[in-house]
């Protein structure tokens, strides 16, 4: 993912519980994928968030996919 898009994803224990938000305001990264999943377009997603830019929307997505690609493996006891 483009550096300059990752760093528009912060994760901040005080806000919204540390999900993944928009450039530390309190929009999350689920809410806009659940807004476009929803079937709205992006020039809608601006209108109901006018303080977001359209980068702010392709992070969003950029960081989704970079995020479903990560394979969790378990620990091995000890």
């Amino acid at each position: 993912m483009p550096t300059e898009l990752l760093e528009r994803i912060t994760h901040d224990p005080a806000v919204m519980g540390g999900r993944p938000c928009i450039r530390g305001m309190r929009v999350t990264v689920g809410t806009m994928l659940g807004l476009l999943a929803a079937g709205h377009p992006v020039e809608e997603v601006l209108e109901l968030y006018p303080y977001l830019e359209r980068d702010d929307v392709m992070a969003a997505l950029s960081y989704a996919a970079w995020r479903v690609e990560e394979v969790e493996l378990p620990l091995k006891a000890s």
